[in-house]
């Protein structure tokens, strides 16, 4: 049975379009027993993927201790993950400057995703799962958004995640895990870079459910080819809206 999911109205309390900031002082990132560097880490991430901050933005440390509550060592901490990650700079003497989405990086990224994913879809098809776990993934395969405004959308993107990590969560990998849990952050920043624009796309419903049968019927090629085909037509997607003279980064 398909689940329908209607977007809820946002909180009038929201501090920025593109949704609610998660601070480094939230009640849910303290109850989750997190260090102060963990929840400055997490809540910087977050606004990074969120567009928050723009790409190519220039962020003081001073500004951003500030913002999240804390000192300058754990922004600094917090600084180096992130540079890692792909998703900052820091420059010497300058301070720190949020990443750009260029054309290069989507292909990178898609490739990436395709060689990963593709993997992770066909071993998946052949492992020995929990049921539980292919119960969700059916259950968020078969899940439609009801809207094509911005609250629908970003309701998608985390239904989206967790279908692609749960497929990688079959293989019971931790390596593939962690890769495919990885790449998400990326793919995030894309998709809420895409809603700024105002793309919206479409619901890849369709494409879900063709992975999730081939893996559920333990077909490991067709399970692949659906996987790269899925990734791939979502490149195209993307990459149609910059060539239209759009940019992902402005």
């Amino acid at each position: 049975m398909k689940t329908k999911i209607t977007a809820q109205r946002r909180s009038a309390n929201s501090a920025h379009p593109m949704g609610t900031i998660v601070s480094a002082g939230s009640p849910s990132l303290r109850r989750n027993g997190a260090s102060l560097s963990e929840r400055v880490y997490q809540a910087l991430k977050q606004d990074i993927i969120r567009g928050v901050f723009q790409p190519g933005e220039a962020l003081s440390e001073k500004d951003l201790a500030k913002r999240y509550r804390g000192s300058r060592t754990p922004v600094r901490e917090a600084a180096v993950r992130l540079q890692q990650e792909n998703l900052m700079q820091i420059v010497a003497n300058r301070g720190y400057f949020i990443t750009q989405i260029t054309i290069q990086n989507v292909n990178e990224i898609y490739d990436f995703r395709a060689a990963v994913e593709g993997a992770s879809a066909e071993l998946a098809a052949q492992s020995n799962w929990d049921q539980r776990a292919m119960e969700r993934l059916e259950e968020l395969a078969e899940t439609e958004h009801s809207g094509d405004d911005r609250e629908s959308r970003m309701s998608f993107i985390e239904t989206d995640t967790e279908f692609h990590v749960g497929i990688a969560q079959l293989t019971r990998n931790p390596l593939l895990v962690r890769a495919v849990a990885d790449m998400r952050c990326q793919m995030e920043r894309i998709m809420y870079a895409s809603l700024a624009i105002g793309y919206y796309g479409e619901w890849p419903l369709r494409e879900h459910c063709g992975i999730f049968e081939a893996i559920q019927k333990r077909d490991a090629q067709l399970a692949r080819k659906r996987m790269c085909d899925h990734i791939y037509i979502s490149k195209d997607k993307v990459l149609r809206v910059t060539t239209r003279g759009t940019r992902l980064d402005t």
